[in-house]
């Protein structure tokens, strides 16, 4: 047996006797993963027995901690005030989160995206998004630095941020499951940006992301369940924002931004987020998306209350450069 053989072991014994790994184990058994020293079937036994029991979140620590170490250097070295994982992609509404981006990018932060697409999956990902509309997307750490220097934003796909994790969420085709990487991708901030925000679909996984957050050091973290489990706010119903600053976990409260529910749109077309942009497309779900998920990132990056946030973010979006160019 090899070595990794000893983490199958300790976390597939059943439900007595099987272990959690601890958070310098699940470090290890990660760093023998992503370097090879595991074999598929391996690999496979282990991301499923994980999916089967779900991990702690000592064991997502140790497996977050591993996997930085293998995004480029040169990654590393790109100056992002936000670090944001886009890897849910959209089947109910259009990403209006990136309008949202936008706006924050043109009041001077520098965010960066990053993401990729799933196989087997009919949802509409950034990739498909940016593309539709002519947006740069970036393939070296220095395509990123020039998007952001000229637009305040970048989008790379996590097959150039970090490849080997990218592999292991490409696994999908094999197991028709979802693993454990598809959150760690979330958890990632490969720019150790200072403020990293994070979007999940299901229940109490945003207070795990805070733990483990807390648990790896990282400074400024919020997240939320988010529309389709991405980054962005669900305006028809209200949801609890958690948030670490400096060791320090906190929720905040926001209240339903639309009185009813909204009707979902029969498809997905990329050029109504342009249209909705420069106004000629008047559509109150979006608004209250946009400005929703505005304010939610501003809580997190300028450390404000709930009233402030949504005055900001609606006072952004009506004072946006709508003449940005999207092709």
């Amino acid at each position: 047996m090899n070595e990794f053989s000893q983490y199958i072991k300790l976390i597939g014994k059943g439900k007595k006797s099987g272990k959690y790994l601890t958070q310098e184990q699940a470090n290890d058994a990660f760093h023998l993963l992503l370097t090879g020293q595991a074999e598929p079937e391996q690999v496979g036994a282990f991301l499923m027995l994980l999916r089967v029991r779900e991990e702690s979140e000592q064991e997502l620590a140790g497996f977050v901690q591993a996997a930085r170490e293998y995004s480029p250097l040169a990654i590393q070295q790109i100056n992002a005030d936000l670090d944001m994982g886009c890897y849910a992609g959209k089947r109910r509404h259009l990403p209006w989160f990136i309008l949202a981006m936008l706006c924050l990018a043109q009041s001077g932060k520098r965010i960066f995206l990053h993401g990729c697409k799933e196989p087997d999956s009919n949802r509409l990902y950034l990739p498909d998004v940016f593309n539709a509309l002519n947006i740069p997307i970036s393939h070296t750490a220095e395509q990123a630095k020039a998007q952001l220097e000229k637009s305040g934003f970048a989008y790379m796909d996590l097959q150039q941020v970090n490849p080997q994790l990218n592999k292991l969420i490409q696994m999908r085709s094999l197991f028709g499951l979802r693993s454990p990487a598809n959150t760690l991708a979330r958890m990632l901030n490969p720019t150790s940006a200072p403020f990293s925000f994070h979007g999940v679909y299901h229940r109490h996984f945003d207070e795990r992301h805070i733990n483990v957050a807390k648990l790896l050091g990282d400074k400024h973290v919020s997240c939320i369940r988010g529309e389709g489990g991405e980054v962005e706010v669900n305006p028809e119903r209200g949801f609890i924002q958690h948030l670490i600053h400096n060791d320090v976990i906190s929720q905040l409260e926001f209240p339903t931004l639309l009185p009813n529910w909204q009707i979902k749109p029969r498809s997905l077309t990329p050029d109504e987020l342009r249209q909705c942009w420069t106004g000629e497309l008047q559509f109150e779900y979006a608004q209250q998306a946009i400005t929703g998920t505005i304010a939610c990132y501003l809580t997190l990056l300028d450390s404000i209350d709930v009233g402030q946030a949504l005055t900001k973010a609606k006072q952004m979006w009506a004072e946006r450069n709508t003449q940005f160019e999207f092709y």
